[in-house]
């Protein structure tokens, strides 16, 4: 079985592949621009790719399987691949840890205004009289939308901090109401909900109404495009804070940015919707510019446990699928 991967991959990953007898092609620089001419050219029964967008000219006749190694895949064409009957798949929670590590990391930033901080004190600038202004996590509500793996890493690290949820999710009943015992424990929240309450609330605007945090833990999907817009942002206090770490096409940037002037919102983004197809170039998103935004380079997923975690569950879906003509976690099985 033969295996090109398109972009930067862990050296466990390449050695686990190689033990299973694969022929991997490592060529972690490709591009969308560049990757149908390597399908082409290797001719590989499987492609396993992070960030590079994977097109229809990119599926080759040879490609078999395509892996995501991370959880989304709104970067390949599965309409295109699943008419050429090529399985996809992702490796969902293996990132859970490190995506929510950085938007809690981005919610103490924006409440101590830790990069205004260190720009201010490499300037040469010593302001401890505005730097003291910060009103505290403890006893603040945050609002989370979606009880996915990464969801609940967020709201476990938020409750260890006093923090009470309100959380909402198409798998719950769309009633107002705490949530049970059973679900907490379903969900692996039972320590969670042992230290601050834990509510669901029917929708998005709901959530937002009785949130201090937003924070956004949505996959992409035609139905959550935009899900968080004028509508929901405009049911969030003044001065509350917004931080979105899932996909930048959930959130309405336009309404984000009126919102912010309006509301005073201050709001941390690791997630665009025009983000830059390679991983260093130019980025013109205008709502960086905007006071009160913190922004990082996508970056929710890079930390080494989380590479190595998912480097072992690609392994896993290529050994699986060789084995039995199945891949784990397909998306369109």
């Amino acid at each position: 079985m033969t295996v090109l991967i398109a972009d930067k991959f862990e050296q466990s990953g390449i050695d686990g592949l190689k033990a299973l007898g694969c022929d991997v092609t490592y060529e972690p620089d490709l591009q969308e621009q560049t990757l149908a001419g390597a399908v082409s050219s290797k001719a590989p029964d499987v492609l396993v790719v992070r960030s590079t967008k994977v097109n229809e000219a990119a599926m080759g006749p040879s490609l078999k399987l395509i892996v995501r190694a991370g959880a989304g895949v709104n970067t390949i064409d599965v309409k295109a691949a699943t008419a050429r009957k090529i399985q996809v798949a992702n490796c969902p929670g293996k990132n859970s840890i490190a995506v929510a590590e950085l938007a809690f990391g981005l919610l103490l930033a924006l409440d101590r205004r830790i990069p205004d901080n260190v720009a201010d004190l490499r300037a040469g600038k010593w302001n401890k009289k505005e730097y003291s202004k910060a009103r505290g996590l403890y006893g603040a509500t945050l609002g989370v939308l979606g009880t996915g793996p990464i969801a609940r890493e967020m709201m476990k690290r938020a409750a260890a901090f006093g923090m009470p949820l309100v959380a909402w999710s198409r798998r719950f009943d769309g009633q107002d109401r705490p949530m049970s015992a059973g679900e907490a424990k379903e969900l692996g929240l039972e320590a969670a909900a042992s230290l601050v309450p834990i509510r669901l609330a029917p929708s998005p605007a709901d959530v937002a109404a009785r949130a201090d945090v937003l924070s956004i833990h949505l996959a992409l999907a035609p139905e959550t495009r935009h899900l968080v817009n004028a509508a929901v942002l405009g049911r969030l206090k003044p001065g509350s804070f917004v931080i979105n770490t899932a996909r930048g096409e959930v959130v309405d940037h336009d309404a984000l940015r009126a919102a912010m002037r309006e509301r005073k919102l201050r709001v941390a983004l690791d997630v665009f919707a025009a983000e830059p197809a390679a991983a260093a170039g130019d980025f013109a998103d205008p709502i960086v510019q905007e006071p009160g935004v913190y922004g990082t380079h996508h970056i929710g997923a890079s930390t080494d446990q989380a590479q190595e975690a998912i480097a072992a569950e690609t392994v896993r879906i290529v050994k699986a699928y060789r084995d039995t003509g199945r891949a784990p976690n397909a998306v369109n099985a």
